[in-house]
């Protein structure tokens, strides 16, 4: 099997309330997202997608996902999709950096795999090791009552777990923390998410502002250094996200005890292939993980679903269910948020059906 042709579609995903916000003033409203379309010379197709949170969230962008794939598509033309190693090394000799543009390549090549061998994927990531994947509930950073009112309405959908969006100024982000604690009832997981919005003297006052809360801290820093220094100021369960983006940050902060939880991103790390080991590295260091991705619709909703499901259910905190976010359905088959959780595909691959009216014609084709 041969891959033949690599396509690219471009697609606005509105989101249902309008506006999501986080740190240091950011926000979207409307998410580029770019899926890829992988042919083989076999008559199958894989499909994938990769959408990143604007760009001034990670070094990723929406066009620079297009642009890369202009650029690494004629290189993978003719590899067999199915040997996921070999395709990935040779990404990653042909463009240097840029998991991101490489993701859904990857991630239409996992698909393939799956519809050749008539399999889900995650039976391929290694097997069911849970039925229900829980999933947690961003609250986007508003004013802090707002914020706090917002608990009851998420609960009633059937999330237990709540991640706000801190990384304003100190005094305000406290507030934002207290108040929505109250709001917790038993069982429930609050989780305070700067996104690199604090310096360390602003981290330094909030966790000892917050430290009789039952909150866990969420990447306060923008660095890894800056964010070790504030681990090691607080007795608070740690969470790092964005400075954990390859195999060499994972070890690195298992050496240091840097954290309690990661959060695996999909896109960021590069696609399932090098998720997959990440995720293995993590359970065998007794490290849980929020699997999820940076944004997206349908298709990352099942690969998240796909990577959780293969997950053993104490090692996954949590999982992301980014299609009810938004307004758009961009595949059919894709995971539904059932009383705040939900399943990956039985169906072989991703077990996704893209709705080709919502993509449109093709801006990209090699």
């Amino acid at each position: 099997m041969k891959i033949t042709a690599i396509r690219a579609y471009q697609v606005d995903l509105p989101l249902k309330e309008g506006r999501y916000s986080w740190s240091n003033g950011n926000y979207v409203e409307v998410f580029d997202a770019t899926v890829v379309e992988v042919v083989t010379d076999a008559g199958i197709t894989g499909w994938g997608e990769c959408c990143p949170l604007g760009s001034a969230y990670l070094p990723a962008y929406a066009l620079g996902v297009r642009s890369g794939l202009a650029e690494i598509g004629p290189k993978v033309i003719g590899m067999d999709p199915r040997d996921l190693g070999t395709l990935n090394r040779h990404m990653d000799a042909v463009l240097r950096g840029h998991p991101y543009v490489k993701a859904a390549i990857d991630v239409a090549c996992w698909d393939i795999l799956g519809k050749a061998t008539g399999l889900p994927i995650y039976q391929l990531l290694g097997g069911k090791a849970q039925e229900d994947i829980h999933l947690y509930r961003a609250i986007s950073q508003i004013e802090p009552a707002a914020m706090a009112a917002n608990v009851a309405g998420y609960r009633d959908e059937g999330y237990t777990k709540f991640q706000l969006k801190v990384g304003a100024d100190a005094d305000s982000d406290i507030e934002r923390i207290r108040l929505c604690a109250k709001e917790m009832r038993r069982g429930d997981i609050l989780v305070a998410d700067a996104n690199t919005g604090w310096t360390m003297q602003e981290a330094a006052r909030v966790v000892n502002a917050v430290r009789d809360v039952d909150v866990y801290i969420e990447q306060p820093c923008p660095s890894y250094e800056e964010c070790l220094v504030t681990r090691r100021r607080t007795s608070l369960p740690f969470v790092l996200d964005e400075v954990i983006g390859s195999i060499g940050d994972l070890t690195r902060g298992i050496a240091d005890g840097a954290m309690d939880v990661i959060n695996l991103k999909i896109s960021k790390v590069g696609g399932l292939t090098k998720a997959r080991l990440m995720r293995d590295l993590c359970v065998h260091a007794g490290i849980p993980m929020t699997i999820e991705d940076t944004w997206g619709g349908d298709i990352v909703t099942a690969t998240i679903a796909h990577l959780a499901q293969s997950t053993p259910e104490e090692f996954s905190f949590s999982a992301t269910d980014f299609n009810s976010y938004g307004t758009k359905d961009i595949a059919t088959g894709a995971p539904r948020r059932v009383n705040g959780t939900m399943r990956a595909s039985d169906a072989p691959g991703l077990g996704v059906s893209p709705i080709m009216e919502a993509l449109g014609a093709p801006v990209l084709e090699v």
